[in-house]
C-alpha cells in the first residue's frame, strides 16, 4: 500500500488538506471524453455497441452471452447458491428492507388560508436500474443494497446489469442476490455502455428512469453525463471507495489498522485515511500499514487535537467515517459531512458494507457535503397535488394577478381573474 504521512498544523488549513488528500487518487474529470465516445456509440448503434464493447472490455474477445438473463438461469443461481452465503444474503436483506422503509415519507395535506389545500405524495419511479460493478469479485451485496431499496421504495419494474467475465456471463452470485432481491429483468452489460443503454435504450434494453450503483470512474462519468443531458436521474457520484478512521489515544490500533486494511481491499484507487493527535500511534499504523499487500492508497494525518481532526473529517466529507475511542466517539453529534458515520470500537465499515442494514452505495470523491447514501427516497419524487375552490380562487386571484403582471405575464393574470369571473357569487 502506498502510505503518506501528513501533518494539519491547524483546523484553519483543513479544507486544503482535504484538497490534498483528494487529489491522490483519479477522478472523474480523466475519462470525460472517452465516455462521451462511448455513449454516442451507444445510442447511435444500440445493442450492437453494447454487445462490441463488452466483448472488447469485459469477456476478453470472448463472445458474450445474450444481453438479457432469463428467469429461469436466475432461480437456478438462486438454488445452487450455497447454503451459508444464503443465509447471510437473506440476513442483510431483511435489515436493509426495514432500513429503507423508515426512509418513506407519508402523504402530508395542508390547508391554507383561503381554503385551497395542497396535498403532498410521495410518488415512486416507474422503472429504476441498479449498477453493480463487476472488477476483482463480484458484490452480490450491492445487488441486495440497490434492488431492496427500489423494491421497498414501491418501484414497479427493478432493472439490474452486470457486467459479464471471460466466460460471457455474469456470476452466479449475483445473479443469485437477482433473484433474491426481486428483480424484474437481469442484463450482461457493464461500463459505460450499460449506463448509455440503459439512459437511451436499445433494440433490448428499454429506457429507465433512475440509474443507482458504485461503479468505476467510468460508470460514475457516464452516469454523471446522461443526467446532465437530462435523460435519466442518478443517486449520485458512487466511484472509487474511501474511509477516515478517526481515533483517540487509547483504540486499539490493531482494530483501526484492520479497518483501513479491509477498506483497501476494494482496488488500487481506495483512499483510506487515519487521522488522530496520537503521534506514537500513528507510527505503529505506518510500520504495520507500509508491508501489507493490499493495494490503495494511505495517509496518515496528525493533528493538534481531537477538534482539529474533526475539522479535517468535515472538510474531507469521506464515504465512511469511524470515529473509534471515547474522546472521538464524543464528536458524533458534531459530525456534519460523511457518507455514512461509524460509531465506536465494534463499528467497523464491514457491517455496513454487508448486514448492518444502512446502505453502502453511498457519496464519494467529497460529495457527501451535498449528497446522501442511496434510500428509498432516490427511487421516488414529491408531487404537489393542489385542490383551489371556489372562493380561494376568488380570493386569491387578484394577488397572483397582480404578482404575474409584474414579471410581464398577461396571460398568466387572466387565467387567474377568469376564475373569479366563473365565480361571481363568491
Amino acid at each position: 500500500m502506498r502510505l503518506e504521512r501528513l501533518t494539519l498544523p491547524d483546523a484553519a488549513a483543513a479544507p486544503a488538506l482535504a484538497e490534498q488528500l483528494r487529489a491522490l487518487v483519479p477522478t472523474g474529470a480523466s475519462v470525460t471524453e472517452p465516455v462521451a465516445a462511448i455513449l454516442a456509440n451507444v445510442r447511435a448503434r444500440g445493442d450492437a455497441a453494447v454487445v462490441e464493447l463488452t466483448r472488447k472490455h469485459d469477456t476478453g474477445g470472448a463472445e458474450p452471452k445474450p444481453l438479457r438473463v432469463t428467469d429461469a438461469e436466475l432461480q437456478a443461481a438462486l438454488d445452487s447458491l450455497a447454503p451459508d452465503v444464503r443465509a447471510g444474503l437473506e440476513v442483510a436483506a431483511q435489515n436493509i428492507g426495514v432500513v429503507a422503509a423508515i426512509g418513506l415519507d407519508e402523504t402530508r395535506e395542508v390547508t391554507l388560508g383561503h381554503g385551497q389545500s395542497v396535498r403532498l405524495r410521495e410518488v415512486p419511479v416507474r422503472r429504476a436500474a441498479v449498477y453493480v460493478p463487476g472488477g476483482r469479485a463480484p458484490y452480490p451485496s450491492t445487488v441486495l443494497m440497490g434492488v431492496v431499496t427500489a423494491v421497498t421504495a414501491g418501484v414497479e419494474q427493478v432493472v439490474l446489469c452486470a457486467p459479464p467475465g471471460p466466460d460471457g456471463d455474469v456470476h452466479p452470485a449475483i445473479l443469485a442476490a437477482a433473484a433474491l432481491a426481486g428483480a424484474d429483468e437481469v442484463y450482461r452489460m457493464g461500463g459505460a455502455q450499460a449506463i448509455a443503454a440503459l439512459a437511451y435504450g436499445t433494440e433490448t434494453v428499454a429506457p429507465v428512469d433512475v440509474i443507482v450503483g458504485p461503479g468505476s470512474l467510468w460508470v460514475q462519468e457516464a452516469k454523471r453525463q446522461v443526467q446532465g443531458a437530462g435523460r435519466v436521474g442518478i443517486d449520485g457520484f458512487a466511484g472509487p471507495s474511501d474511509v477516515l478512521v478517526l481515533f483517540d489515544r487509547g483504540a486499539d490500533i490493531r482494530l483501526v489498522a484492520l479497518d483501513l486494511r479491509a477498506q483497501a481491499e476494494h482496488g488500487g484507487d481506495s483512499l483510506v485515511i487515519a487521522v488522530s493527535p496520537d503521534g506514537d500511534a500513528l507510527e505503529a499504523l505506518s510500520d504495520g500499514l507500509s508491508v501489507v499487500p493490499e493495494p490503495g492508497v494511505g495517509a496518515l494525518v496528525q493533528t493538534r487535537d481531537l477538534d482539529d481532526a474533526l475539522a479535517l473529517a468535515n472538510a474531507f466529507a469521506p464515504e465512511h467515517l469511524e470515529l473509534i475511542g471515547a474522546g472521538a466517539e464524543a464528536l458524533a453529534d458534531e459530525v456534519r459531512n460523511a457518507g455514512c458515520l461509524f460509531v465506536g470500537a465494534n463499528g467497523a465499515t464491514a457491517f455496513g458494507d454487508y448486514v448492518a442494514g444502512s446502505n453502502h452505495t453511498l457519496p464519494t470523491d467529497g460529495a457527501a457535503r451535498f449528497a446522501s447514501g442511496l434510500s428509498a427516497r432516490h427511487f421516488r419524487r414529491r408531487m404537489a397535488e393542489v385542490r383551489i375552490p371556489a372562493a380561494a380562487a376568488a380570493t386569491l386571484a387578484p394577488a397572483g394577478a397582480a404578482i404575474a403582471r409584474a414579471e410581464g405575464f398577461e396571460l398568466h393574470a387572466e387565467s387567474m381573474e377568469a376564475r373569479m369571473r366563473e365565480n361571481p357569487s363568491s
